[in-house]
């Protein structure tokens, strides 16, 4: 959540920032119940000076032998009045809270102001896009012809948009998760995790998917658990309110988990093939950072989830997403999206974000620079390194020999038993 001082001081600063996001939220029904609320504490501070000062004549008053009995009386008006505004004050924090959980989060000032994916700045490629030598074959049939992933099986077994993996195809899914794992721990110095699947409301309150995007979560509700849509959540929570040394940070998590997303009124376009599921494959990376550093931790978890497409060979694009496509929660935030041959057009395979204290307020995440200092809210970020789904389409469309067999990349053959094609 963003910090209550700076929506009081800078109230149009937050009311822009919440437009550039295109979201709805009424900062001034923010500041009239602030408002409220200082007013309410001043008349309760008030009445507990007032109290406090005549229970002191009572007692005096009784010291003495004199019947104090109307002072009595007034003093339990006045505690009766306390509660009152303590009940009202109650009610109006109540309100202040749950209006805090929808205000998002505010774009970092180098961000590009614009309403949609057209105002994303291209930031670099790397890599030409595959020159091959016959029509390239979209990955749905590939996948179907080399009995690498079975749609209608996993549609009786699920529904649409699941997709089951079977023989090479489940190996290729292990494959690349072992060889992102082996990358980020090895080279890049991140602990592995292996977290729940289930996260309670708390939770997910914490990281900002709740309460807004819980038409797009799957919510088991005989226990208030909700499947994850990315470790994100149970990565970032793993320090819910907890005070770190500051001697520790940069603390570096990365996980692989299933994911799982409703994605409530998005499906109609790009749902063939593995364009778009409702269960994937991620393996996720999470920092928790001093805030003067949190923007250089920015960069090179980039730099750590491209290392993965370079590695794969992959064509792609860096996109920095301009307001209008900012998730929620992130101040800042870069798309990584990889070439699709056969559908000429580009897939997001990675968000890599910087959300400043804005979960961390919400999860109350501190951290303390030395012994005896106050302490601070550290800054987290996250991104995919990366997404299973679109980085396997990528890799059937552009890898296909043309005759009917698919070559493995090089640094996926140690993890495929040695097999540098399938077929």
């Amino acid at each position: 959540m963003l910090d209550q001082k700076l929506i009081r001081s800078e109230p149009e600063r937050v009311k822009a920032g919440v437009a550039a996001k295109r979201e709805k939220v009424d900062i001034d029904a923010y500041l009239a119940l602030d408002e409220e609320r200082r007013d309410i504490i001043a008349q309760v501070d008030n009445l507990k000076a007032e109290r406090n000062r005549v229970s002191r004549e009572i007692a005096d008053e009784k010291r003495q032998g004199a019947n104090p009995e109307d002072k009595i009386k007034a003093m339990r008006e006045v505690s009766a009045e306390v509660k009152e505004h303590d009940d009202k004050l109650r009610n109006v924090e109540a309100k202040i809270e749950n209006l805090l959980m929808w205000i998002p989060n505010m774009p970092h000032s180098s961000v590009p102001v614009g309403r949609n994916e057209d105002d994303n700045k291209i930031i670099r490629h790397w890599g030409e896009k595959p020159s091959l030598a016959f029509e390239p074959v979209p990955h749905w049939d590939i996948a179907e012809s080399l009995d690498l992933v079975d749609f209608s099986r996993a549609s009786v077994i699920a529904g649409s948009n699941f997709a089951l993996f079977k023989g090479k195809g489940a190996r290729l899914v292990r494959a690349l998760i072992s060889f992102m794992l082996d990358m980020h721990t090895r080279k890049h110095g991140y602990t592995e995790i292996w977290p729940p699947s289930l996260a309670n409301r708390d939770s997910m309150m914490g990281t900002g998917q709740l309460p807004k995007l819980e038409d797009d979560m799957y919510h088991c509700q005989v226990d208030d658990y909700f499947l994850v849509p990315t470790a994100e959540v149970p990565l970032t929570n793993i320090h819910r309110g907890d005070i770190l040394d500051g001697k520790s940070l940069p603390i570096r998590y990365t996980a692989y988990s299933p994911c799982f997303r409703r994605e409530a009124g998005s499906y109609g376009k790009e749902t063939r093939g593995l364009n778009r599921v409702h269960q994937f494959d991620k393996v996720e990376l999470v920092k928790f950072v001093v805030p003067e550093g949190s923007y250089d931790e920015l960069e090179s978890l980039v730099g750590d989830a491209e290392e993965v497409l370079q590695a794969l060979g992959l064509h792609y694009r860096v996109l920095l997403l301009c307001t209008g496509e900012l998730s929620f929660a992130a101040a800042k935030c870069y798309d990584l999206e990889v070439w699709s041959p056969a559908q000429a057009k580009w897939l997001e395979v990675s968000s890599c974000s910087n959300f400043e204290d804005f979960q961390a307020r919400r999860a109350g995440i501190r951290y303390r620079p030395a012994a005896g200092e106050k302490a601070r809210f550290v800054h987290t970020l996250n991104g995919s390194g990366v997404a299973l789904p679109r980085i396997i389409v990528a890799i059937l469309e552009t890898y296909q020999t043309g005759d009917g067999r698919l070559k493995v990349p090089d640094v996926l053959v140690p993890f495929m038993d040695g097999a540098d094609v399938i077929e």
